[in-house]
């Protein structure tokens, strides 16, 4: 397939079988809920009473104290004993094989493509690490949100990005589904591209 470069006008030839998949929104939907219980923590965690800290002694004799008998000060009727039921680290990771993962980054492409939400451009820099210069470069552009993505994360445009809460940077090597798809624009390189090409064959 063809696309049209933005600024030069120049026609970049593209594989079919990468960028004119057809859209699988079950294989998507898996992906992305598998990337998104990545970040999940799971981190809340009580301890068991063979965890809290403390003497395996027995408190005090069984009998003649007038006291109710206690066998451990680690019981959870005690306060600051264990929990009971405690709640343990959860692993929230749901396994996506690569074939999946990148048939899904194919049958994104294709559809951002077909909807025209792609921006290709033959190169983007920025000369200084300025917010204003990016908005200058951005302005011939509708969008809400955009993911631009190059080869390599340039210093300049690093900084120059970090104030605009509506702009993701990306390198060719680290795209994601969710940055992919939740943006209206994906503004890309031609070296960026071919590089993703390269990745998915």
């Amino acid at each position: 397939m063809e696309i049209i470069t933005k600024d030069t006008k120049n026609t970049v030839i593209l594989s079919d079988n990468i960028f004119n998949k057809h859209y699988n929104r079950s294989l998507i939907h898996q992906v992305l809920e598998s990337y998104r219980t990545i970040g999940r923590q799971g981190t809340k965690a009580q301890k068991t009473r063979g965890e809290v800290k403390g003497s395996g002694k027995k408190p005090w004799r069984q009998k003649g104290t007038g006291k109710a008998r206690a066998g451990s000060a680690q019981s959870p009727i005690w306060r600051s004993g264990g929990v009971t039921f405690a709640a343990k680290n959860k692993i929230y990771y749901k396994k996506i094989n690569r074939k999946m993962y990148r048939n899904a980054l194919k049958s994104i492409f294709s559809e951002l493509i077909r909807k025209d939400r792609i921006i290709l451009l033959s190169d983007f820099i920025i000369e200084k690490p300025k917010t204003k210069i990016l908005v200058d470069k951005l302005k011939n552009f509708i969008f809400k949100k955009a993911t631009i993505i190059t080869v390599s994360i340039d210093n300049n445009l690093f900084l120059a990005s970090r104030n605009l809460y509506y702009i993701q940077i990306k390198n060719s090597m680290n795209i994601d589904p969710v940055s992919l798809i939740n943006n209206d624009k994906v503004i890309i390189t031609i070296n960026a591209i071919k590089h993703i090409e390269e990745i998915l064959t």
